[in-house]
């Protein structure tokens, strides 16, 4: 196995603002594996909300920062999750796919080698990769050695960063909210990662599937197994119904949500990681328990979450969507791509050869 150098290819993210904010060095330092740790070179890295999000300080819960996600004025320093304080410079990346090339004690060596994705709930700290913990948008990762998955399959190293953070917030959104066969599914935001990979693991699990978007975007989703596709822009009630739908997994938030409380069934259930349409909603407490709602709130998730993320890989249950790939260089175009939510599926950054 080639030897590690001692300085990489990586991306700092030095501060809550605009693009600007994005350095991209070549001589950032390589990170040593420690105990129980392994260290990834990373081939591929993918784009999230959550990249987005920190840099533009979206978490501090400021009312107004959702009017100037896309912009590039600076913002001034705020919080990560609403309280917690975030320190610069970060090495954002929660999607990670590599290899391992080093481990530390306690780690067996036949890992050397092994082709991994990254599940980014680092339980033992606790930490999330790419906001608490140096993430991926680098040549070199190191995380817990019980965090690095190895997925035996065909997919490229490009197609397997695409899955971990949307495919397993996909997976928990529908565990938490118990979803089975015959259920009625509606997914906002569904042309995105975590929407495009709910209505593929909806699919999987024999629910009938609802997938709201923009425009031109309906023949993907139904390749992906959509039973049916209405714009983002509908007047959802008069077009599916009030209490037609038994799940509602959102992703969007915003002026909507009023509309997906009326179509939910006596009973139903509403599971929400995202809000990208606006984070502040109303809710008319009487709907809610006079229809015995229950409302779920998704941001980490269980081990068994990513395990079962790695056999529907392994099993062909699911597949990849990439829209884009840009070199790591790239990222502030990878960024503005992204935000412009004219694609489908994920935007994936090529880190290593």
């Amino acid at each position: 196995m080639a030897a590690i150098p001692t300085a990489m290819k990586a991306v700092y993210l030095t501060g809550h603002g605009g693009y600007d904010k994005l350095s991209y060095r070549e001589d950032a330092p390589v990170p040593v594996a420690e105990q129980g740790e392994v260290l990834i070179r990373v081939s591929a890295a993918a784009i999230n909300n959550t990249d987005i999000n920190l840099r533009s300080n979206w978490y501090s819960q400021d009312p107004d920062v959702d009017a100037r996600r896309s912009d590039d004025d600076p913002q001034a320093a705020g919080l990560w999750k609403g309280g917690e304080t975030l320190a610069f410079p970060r090495i954002q990346g929660a999607d990670v796919c590599g290899r391992i090339v080093s481990v530390g004690n306690g780690v067996d060596w036949s890992r050397l080698g092994e082709r991994v994705i990254v599940d980014p709930v680092l339980r033992d700290h606790p930490a999330y990769l790419g906001a608490d913990w140096n993430g991926g948008f680098a040549e070199y990762c190191k995380v817990p050695s019980d965090n690095a998955y190895a997925v035996k399959t065909m997919l490229s190293d490009i197609e397997l960063a695409s899955f971990p953070c949307a495919y397993s917030t996909a997976e928990n959104l529908l565990t938490r909210s118990n979803v089975i066969a015959g259920d009625r599914v509606l997914v906002t935001g569904a042309s995105g990662g975590v929407g495009s990979a709910a209505v593929q693991l909806a699919k999987a699990r024999g629910a009938s599937v609802i997938a709201l978007a923009g425009p031109g975007k309906s023949a993907q989703l139904a390749s992906l197994g959509a039973d049916r596709v209405e714009d983002r822009n509908a007047a959802l009630v008069e077009r599916i119904g009030k209490n037609n739908i038994d799940v509602v997994v959102d992703l969007v938030g915003g002026p909507q949500w009023p509309a997906l409380v009326e179509l939910l069934t006596h009973g139903g259930r509403y599971a929400c990681s995202g809000a990208i349409g606006g984070a502040i909603v109303s809710l008319d407490l009487r709907t809610f328990y006079f229809k015995d709602l229950t409302l779920f709130g998704c941001t980490s998730f269980e081990p068994r979450i990513f395990k079962s993320l790695v056999e529907h890989i392994e099993c062909g249950r699911v597949k990849p969507l990439v829209a884009k790939t840009f070199p790591l260089v790239e990222i502030a175009d990878a960024q503005r791509s992204f935000v412009s939510k004219n694609h489908v599926g994920k935007i994936v950054l090529r880190v290593g050869s």
